[in-house]
């Protein structure tokens, strides 16, 4: 993570050059909703300020939209996926449709990475990144298209024939959060598009404009009118669009990236249709360091999994666990690399840590590390808002001395903190690591062949890093278990979210 690539400047203001550069990179900077083809307002003309977590600043303004805008977008994704035209595309002329998505996509990289620095915070070596990893789920979604394979079943008897299809369940409603706002959107909607879905994408109200661009280039692409809609609303309005979208008779299925909270309340929702529902929520990933670990590999591991995206992402490791004989050169080295992390505006040359995307997060990381404090934990390195800097930056942080009774011990942070546990045994780490309502993710550093499969089997997360941290790929199905969701993204079981199974039998053959 601290061998970052140069990073252009980013500069509005001064020259005549700057001013068209950043005309250039915000061409696709768009203030419009996305119903039936149509670029659109909300029908009560209300919009909502887009603002920049780093300065405050406004980004830019979309339309605040509500009930009746969600039902018209379902109702054109509906009756798309009803239409003749939609329903008689043949796989691989979905393919092509999502492969010049791909090729809009990759060509408007720059432009999309800075519209999400700009709304997110996030640095724009890492909004660049995220542009690659959410291109990467339409290309393979568009490869996978085309594999949506059936079965042919043997017959119990001789005059039939048996057999099983894949079909899309229809309008797919996709409800995404702030902190990846493309990746969450290309993993879910090139998926559905894929299987035959049209879908209604509702993406965070922090974010809007990155799924507002993405959308702009699907559309160049070629995809039909009330294939794919965007719906943008402010917070105030989300709790009712996201009932609309999960009671709607016309929509199939539900895909929502977010917190448990809102997961449980979006599944009791979902159950009035008995809705297909995905769930990826919130995690409290352990981290857990063995003695017989390379200490180096497990820093550098931490750095990538802790401070991305200024530790505001679900799999994002949460807690510390360090055996008691490696713990104080683990101590060490981590707080050598944190130290020299840069905090800052994400469009600045050599920032790799940014703000915390609002006011409720920052007072949620904020209480969290005066809570440990009060009850006794010792702040190694930060603890602080960077005030500095600017209003929602938050210092990197290391804290040791963590007990049972401490929130930071159970809840997940969401913030650049690393909170540091000390343990004894193997099956000590392991009752920690598995104390708790949330499966999604888990990481294990140890050199020990036997230690690394016995761990692998008994942790209980839907996916598992062991020596490695960055274990989010397109080949890879995401998702997690207990009460981290319902199931997997990405990997060629990602389409099963999106397709039901149709039987077949064929009787009385001569």
């Amino acid at each position: 993570m601290l061998s970052v690539s140069r990073i252009v400047k980013f500069v509005v203001k001064p020259g005549i050059g700057t001013a068209l550069q950043y005309s250039r990179n915000m061409s696709l900077l768009l203030n419009k909703g996305l119903i039936n083809g149509e670029w659109v307002e909300a029908m009560n003309k209300k919009k909502f300020n887009v603002l920049n977590p780093a300065s405050g600043e406004t980004v830019g303004s979309v339309p605040d939209m509500g009930v009746e805008d969600t039902n018209s977008a379902i109702q054109a994704a509906y009756d798309r996926f009803q239409s003749a035209e939609w329903q008689n595309l043949t796989a691989k002329e979905r393919s092509g449709l999502l492969k010049k998505w791909y090729q809009l996509l990759n060509e408007n990289n720059e432009k999309i990475a800075q519209i999400m620095t700009s709304e997110s915070g996030k640095p724009l070596i890492e909004a660049r990144g995220e542009c690659v990893y959410g291109n990467s789920f339409v290309e393979w979604f568009a490869e996978e298209t085309r594999r949506i394979y059936g079965e042919i079943i043997p017959p119990p008897f001789p005059n039939r024939q048996m057999m099983l299809t894949k079909q899309p369940i229809g309008v797919a409603a996709l409800i995404t959060p702030w902190n990846f706002p493309h990746a969450m959107i290309t993993r879910k909607a090139a998926a559905a598009l894929a299987a035959g879905c049209t879908v209604v994408i509702k993406p965070a109200e922090d974010t809007p404009l990155t799924a507002l661009a993405i959308a702009k280039l699907a559309e160049d692409a070629g995809f039909p009118r009330g294939a794919i809609n965007v719906v943008t609303c402010s917070r105030q309005n989300a709790a009712a669009v996201g009932e609309v979208l999960c009671k709607s008779q016309n929509v199939a299925g539900v895909s929502f990236t977010g917190s448990t909270a809102v997961g449980k309340i979006l599944y009791s929702h979902c159950a009035h249709g008995i809705k297909r529902l995905g769930l990826e929520l919130g995690g409290n990933a352990p981290f857990i360091v063995f003695n017989s670990a390379s200490v180096d590999k497990a820093v550098a591991g931490a750095m990538a999994c802790k401070f991305r995206n200024c530790g505001q992402t679900c799999i994002s490791a949460n807690r510390f666990l360090v055996q008691e004989g490696i713990f104080p050169a683990f101590v060490d080295k981590l707080k050598a690399v944190v130290e020299k992390l840069v905090i800052g505006d994400g469009k600045k040359d050599g920032v790799n840590l940014g703000p915390l995307i609002n006011e409720a997060q920052f007072k949620k990381v904020s209480e969290i590390v005066e809570d440990a404090k009060s009850k006794g934990a010792t702040v190694l390195l930060g603890g602080r808002a960077k005030s500095d800097v600017g209003k929602l930056f938050f210092e990197p942080t290391i804290i040791t001395d963590i007990t049972p009774n401490m929130r930071m011990y159970n809840e997940e942070i969401f913030g650049p903190v690393v909170s540091l546990i000390k343990f004894n045994t193997e099956e000590e780490a392991l009752t920690v690591a598995n104390n708790t309502n949330s499966g999604l993710a888990g990481y294990f550093y140890s050199e020990d062949v036997s230690q690394i499969f016995r761990v692998a089997k008994k942790i209980e997360t839907g996916m598992v890093g062991i020596n490695e941290s960055a274990i989010s790929c397109t080949e890879a199905a995401f998702g997690g278990i207990k009460e981290s969701g319902l199931g997997r993204e990405g990997s060629r079981h990602g389409i099963d979210e999106f397709v039901y199974t149709k039987y077949l039998c064929l009787g009385n053959l001569n």
